[in-house]
């Protein structure tokens, strides 16, 4: 993974938990997933491209996926 895209993802997490008060390596898209915000989880698919996109940052965080494979 790239750095640009691991900080953006951290600064996501970051957001996530300071301003949603989610779990701290949880991600934007796996809350609006998760807490079934269904506008929210629209406009991340569309932001992405990607009608499952939250759906599968869901799962990822689930099954620890997205861990460094030194964390699996």
């Amino acid at each position: 993974m790239k750095y640009l895209t691991r900080v953006a993802i951290a600064v996501d997490q970051l957001v996530a938990t300071v301003v949603f008060g989610t779990m701290p390596d949880e991600t934007i898209s796996a809350m609006a997933h998760r807490r079934h915000w269904k506008r929210t989880e629209r406009c991340i698919n569309f932001l992405f491209r990607d009608p499952n996109h939250c759906a599968a940052a869901y799962v990822s965080e689930m099954s620890g996926t997205q861990n460094a494979a030194e964390y699996r």
